[in-house]
């Protein structure tokens, strides 16, 4: 039998994490998208999903556009961010 290559985990940690967080940033892409490149999960109650999308719906905007908003306004940009 031929032996199956070494392969790394699912959840494995990256050995380079400065490395593994800009990576994302390397693959180039077209259009209004490319602004957002990275996917966040986060966990939260039934509960606090249905007030963030009910807060949502009020401001006449989607989850995700809030969201980013109100993520750019906790965690500005700091001198010495690259893009």
């Amino acid at each position: 039998m031929s032996e199956r290559p070494a392969r790394r985990g699912f959840a494995a940690r990256p050995a380079d994490p400065e490395q593994w967080v800009k990576a994302a940033d390397a693959r180039p892409r077209d259009g209004d998208a490319a602004r957002f490149t990275a996917r966040l999960t986060i966990d939260v109650t039934p509960e606090l999903r249905g007030r963030i999308k009910i807060a949502a719906f009020q401001r006449g905007i989607t989850v995700a556009d809030m969201l980013r908003a109100l993520f750019a306004r906790e965690f500005p940009p700091t001198q010495g961010d690259q893009p």
